[in-house]
């Protein structure tokens, strides 16, 4: 793969948040979800991943690429259009 979709980079800034927040189980926990199978699982990890890339698109997000590789050297990829984010996450909140 020389293009991919970095999610940490697109969570953090879809839902403006820093960082530090983009850590997979943080991503889970403020969008309510739980973690499903083992940690640093290649599997688990890439479903949970999944799972986030799903709600990012429900919420609005239009993935892009953003990362690639050339010359052997990582590169950001800059969109040339700009795109709205949403709101940070909020935890569901329940009814009694």
């Amino acid at each position: 793969a020389k293009k991919w979709i970095n999610i940490r980079k697109s969570y953090g800034n879809f839902y403006k948040v820093p960082r530090n927040q983009t850590k997979l189980t943080i991503m889970l926990e403020k969008l309510g979800m739980n973690y499903d199978g083992r940690p640093h699982s290649g599997l688990d990890d890439s479903k949970n991943i999944a799972r986030i890339a799903i709600r990012m698109l429900q919420d609005g997000c239009e993935l892009r690429v953003n990362e690639k590789m050339h010359a052997g050297q990582l590169m950001t990829v800059s969109s040339s259009a700009p795109l709205e984010g949403a709101p940070a996450p909020q935890m569901p909140r329940y009814r009694n």
